[in-house]
Order: C-alpha cells, then sequence, then structure tokens
C-alpha cells in the first residue's frame, strides 16, 4: 500500500507549498522511491483554464491537456515525471462527480451531503494514484489555501478521516507556517505558528512536521519553544529560510535529514541514500555563474511574475549549459504603444538586452506593442523567441512589413482584417463552451532538416504541449514564405504551422506550442538553450569593439 502525505499551510497564502511539495518528492525519488505528487484546490473552478493569469498565475498544461495549477510545473521539474489530470483536483470537480452521481442515481434514497459524500470522493481521488499503479511509494498531497479557510474544511475533513482508517505508519502531515521577524523588537515571533497548528488540531489533524518559513535559520531556542507548543519533539520543526533560489530547498531540507525523518515515520526502507551531487553542482551554477545575459520579456501580465513561472525557470535552465544566469528584463507591452513611442524609447526599453522573448497571452490588450517588439528584434538582429501567441505577433509584423499584407492581423483582434494572417482553428469554429475547449496537451511536430529548429533539437519528430485557438492561415503560407519565412516545423499532416524562422537572422524563431512545459533544470529545452546561446553570441558581439578599444 503507498504511503501519503498531506501539506498544507497556514497563517498566509504564498508560503510556498508547492515548492514543499516539490522538494520533499526530489529527496524522497532520490532515495529510490516512486513518488505521485498531486494538488487539491478548494475553488469551485472546474480547472483554472478559464481563469484571469492576474487570478492565479500561470495556467500549467500536461501531456493529456489537463489545464492545472501551476504547482504542477514544480512537481514535474523537480521529480522529472509526467504528470496526468489525475494529479490536480478542485472542489469544482469533486462536486461535478458528486451531483454527476446524484444525477445518475447512485444515491438514490438517500440525501447528499458535504459529509460523507464530498469527502468520500476527496478520499478517492486521494488514493486513486496508487489504484491505478501498485508501484507506487508514497503519494504527496498539497493542499491548496490556508487552513481556517472555509473552503478547505471538506479536504481537510478527508484527509481526517483517511489518516483515521489507514494504519499509523502509513499517512503524515507536514504543515507549512510563517515565522514572521519583527524589525522593530528584533526579534522573530512563533505565536501564529501556534495558532495555525491550534486551527488545524481543532478540525482533528496533529501535524507530524512543520516547516517554518522565515526570512532566517529560527534558531534552537525558538524551534523547541514551537515543538513545545505544537507537541512535536525539536528535530521535526524545520527552517525554511529563504533562498537566492528554490533550486536549493532541496539541499536545505536533505540539510535537516527532512527525508530520513520521513521516511522514519513513515516506516519506509528506501533503496538506496539520496546522492544529490548533481544538484548540489547545478545549483553552485544557478547561484554563482561565471557571466550574465539579459532577456527583455515583453508580456501583459507582468504585474505578476507568477503568470511566466515555466519561461522564468526555463532560463535557469537553460543558463546552466553555456555557465551563465539569466536575468529578466519585464516590458510591459503597453508601454511600446501609442504616438509617443520612436525608436528612442526602444533604443532605451531594450538597452543592454541580449534577446527579446514575447510570451503566450490572448485578448487584443498590449497586442500592438508586442508587435512593435518583434520589429525591433527583427530589424536590430537581436535574438528573437516567440511563444504561441509571440509566434502570431511575429507574423502580423512580417506580413505587415515584409510581405505588404497591408493591415495584417489576427481574426481575434481584427474580425474585419482584410489579411488575416491568424484565424481561428477549423475544430474550433462552433465551439460555445470556453473551459477546455482549446487544442491542449501533447502534439507531434515534424521538423524540416537544416533548419534553425534542427539544430536546436538534433530531431526531425518532437511532442510539444499545446494551449490555443488560433493558428497561422494556410492561405497565407506562400505569400510569408516569399517574404523570408520559413516554415520549419508543421504537424504530421502538414496542415498546423508548429514552427517558423526567419531567413537571414541571426536567431528569429517562434513556435505555436508552449516549449516551457517541457523544460527540466537537468535537462533544458533545446529551444531555450539554443536561444540563450544566441543571446550569450550577442553579448560577446556586442562586448568585442569595446575590447578591442
Amino acid at each position: 500500500m503507498a504511503k501519503h502525505i498531506f501539506v498544507t499551510g497556514g497563517v498566509v497564502s504564498a508560503l510556498g507549498k508547492g515548492i514543499a511539495a516539490a522538494s520533499l518528492g526530489n529527496l524522497l525519488t532520490a532515495r529510490g522511491l516512486k513518488v505521485v505528487l498531486q494538488k487539491f484546490d478548494p475553488y469551485l473552478n472546474v480547472d483554472p483554464g478559464t481563469m484571469s493569469p492576474y487570478q492565479h498565475g500561470e495556467v500549467y498544461v500536461l501531456d493529456d491537456g489537463a489545464e492545472c495549477d501551476l504547482d504542477l510545473g514544480h512537481y514535474e521539474r523537480f521529480t522529472d515525471v509526467t504528470l496526468t489530470q489525475d494529479n490536480n483536483l478542485t472542489a469544482g470537480k469533486v462536486y461535478e462527480a458528486v451531483l454527476y452521481n446524484e444525477r445518475k442515481g447512485k444515491y438514490l434514497g438517500r440525501t447528499v451531503q458535504v459529509i460523507p459524500h464530498v469527502t468520500d470522493e476527496i478520499k478517492r481521488r486521494l488514493r486513486l494514484p496508487a489504484a491505478k499503479d501498485s508501484a507506487v511509494d508514497i503519494i504527496i498531497t498539497e493542499i491548496g489555501g490556508t487552513v481556517g479557510d472555509i473552503e478547505s474544511l471538506p479536504f481537510l475533513e478527508a484527509i481526517r478521516q483517511l489518516r483515521l482508517e489507514s494504519p499509523q505508519a502509513d499517512t503524515c502531515s507536514v504543515h507549512l507556517t510563517l515565522v514572521p521577524y519583527i524589525e522593530a523588537a528584533g526579534e522573530i515571533k512563533t505565536k501564529p505558528t501556534q495558532h495555525s497548528v491550534a486551527e488545524l488540531r481543532s478540525i482533528g489533524i496533529q501535524p507530524d512536521f512543520l516547516i517554518c518559513r522565515a526570512r532566517q535559520r529560527i534558531g534552537d531556542d525558538a524551534r523547541r519553544k514551537i515543538a513545545l507548543f505544537c507537541n512535536l519533539p525539536p528535530e521535526f520543526v524545520f527552517d525554511g529560510q529563504d533562498v537566492r533560489s528554490i533550486y536549493e530547498v532541496p539541499l536545505n531540507y536533505h540539510a535537516q535529514r527532512m527525508d530520513d525523518l520521513v521516511c522514519q515515520r513513515l516506516q519506509i526502507e528506501a533503496p538506496r541514500e539520496a546522492d544529490l551531487t548533481d544538484w548540489e553542482r547545478m545549483t553552485r551554477i544557478i547561484l554563482d555563474p561565471p557571466d550574465r545575459v539579459r532577456i527583455a520579456i515583453v508580456g501583459k501580465y507582468i504585474e505578476l511574475k507568477d503568470a511566466y513561472k515555466s519561461i522564468s525557470e526555463s532560463f535557469v535552465h537553460a543558463g546552466i549549459p553555456h555557465h551563465v544566469g539569466v536575468d529578466p528584463v519585464w516590458v510591459d507591452s503597453e508601454s511600446l504603444e501609442g504616438r509617443d513611442v520612436g525608436e528612442r524609447k526602444f533604443a532605451e526599453v531594450f538597452r543592454d538586452c541580449h534577446g527579446v522573448l514575447v510570451p503566450g497571452g490572448f485578448g487584443d490588450r498590449g497586442i500592438q506593442g508586442k508587435i512593435n517588439a518583434v520589429r525591433h528584434a527583427r530589424e536590430q538582429g537581436l535574438p528573437f523567441f516567440g511563444i504561441c501567441l509571440g509566434m502570431q505577433c511575429a507574423v502580423i509584423d512580417i506580413g505587415r512589413d515584409l510581405a505588404s499584407l497591408d493591415m495584417a492581423n489576427s481574426s481575434e483582434f481584427d474580425p474585419a482584417t482584410p489579411h488575416p494572417v491568424i484565424h481561428l482553428m477549423e475544430d474550433q469554429q462552433y465551439i460555445e463552451m470556453m473551459g477546455g475547449t482549446m487544442r491542449l496537451g501533447a502534439w507531434p511536430c515534424v521538423i524540416a532538416p537544416g533548419t534553425l529548429a534542427h539544430r536546436c533539437y538534433g530531431q526531425t519528430e518532437i511532442s510539444e504541449r499545446h494551449r490555443h485557438r488560433y493558428e497561422l492561415n494556410n492561405a497565407y503560407r506562400e505569400a510569408l514564405q516569399r517574404a523570408g519565412l520559413v516554415f520549419s516545423g508543421t504537424s504530421p499532416d502538414g496542415c498546423l504551422v508548429e514552427i517558423m524562422e526567419l531567413a537571414g537572422h541571426p536567431f528569429f524563431l517562434a513556435v505555436q506550442f508552449h516549449p516551457e512545459l517541457k523544460s527540466r533544470p537537468d535537462r533544458p529545452h533545446p529551444l531555450f538553450r539554443g536561444f540563450v546561446g544566441a543571446a550569450v553570441e550577442h553579448q560577446r558581439a556586442a562586448r568585442a569593439p569595446q575590447q578591442q578599444a
């Protein structure tokens, strides 16, 4: 039987429960155990696909097309597994399933209630990974939100029931809390942690381990105090101090013997000790690279950096083989629009930048600014990388400027455009429901030999994850090719353009899919690796005249 670890949070949100769960999964995986991670969110949306990035951050897409919480990206990156829709559950999915069963008559004759029907469905989903794969050793389940929120109560009640129904050694609870530092008093305060644990215990859950999030190490005195008031041995209270990189967190936990103590608590014999030599080497490069490059990210949701979380992490990964750090320069695409935006503005915004990335998005806000950024990178010879909407903006720019297609646009932004170089996919024409209906998940792509994309990938057949409704209009392919565009990647039937390049440019590549979703710290995505390599070359070329002088 698989063992269960439940990760909860208290005091405030955004403590890093996802990183904590992923880091623990990293350590247990390194010990040779088969670990599955899940994220249970208490909101009523069926999935985050229809939520604004400002509300939820990035929507992370899995191979099977599931639109998920961004924490699943951390799970995949830290444990190098491929997750499915079974690994993300929302209250919306729970109630959808319960109401479907009620309509089918599964509960005929009974009043449908939160207990037992909702909690039973949650417990079924908690056990699902082990039911589908008997080789699973440990299931780590992160519960979204904060203890005390009314929305999360059914999930916590389900955990309480499952722990009661299971042998004591088969489950454990890990609770993250905030230990704030009061600058005026010059000391940390443990009372919020005490209250958070008291709240959890009032629900019937005694945490087995505490991770204390703080600006610095909490110290032995505070640890003993927290342990005493929270009914734990002091060695089960871990420091979760701020670090420079999230990739330090597993090393921090391992130094405190977290993986050892968790295995002891669950009475599980790991096949081996964790060897983190490669992870340590990778982290040293991330923390102290010999050089740095600057990449401008021209987006429309930059006020919330989590909207581009996977892109940020992909740059971290891509810098490792080049032994450089990548400094993102966040550029609001709306700031590149308007009559007062001229070449002086672009020179100022992109000064000392060694590459430009235009990421995905939806809606027409800030679109002209993205198109202007593409044009600047194209004309100035700056390495350019476009993702999803970024590719569509590149097609619009080249259609207008190089292919003489006046007023070329996407039908998403201008339904009356005389040249819809980007238009709605045929299978999207009559869809009315918004949630879960885009082209989603992993789809195959064939790459033309001898192209930039082929040099990056080193192969001609790939699979990448998608999330879009609009595509390049094939009626304009020939005109765009005459203008210098190279369609280097297509769907196997040749109907969907997946990758495009611009001939004669140092690095100008754009894709319809989302490569950032498949990047790993020990296996950077080939396109990000190639793009960062081009940025390094651009930086060296810019430095050469200065060094000669």
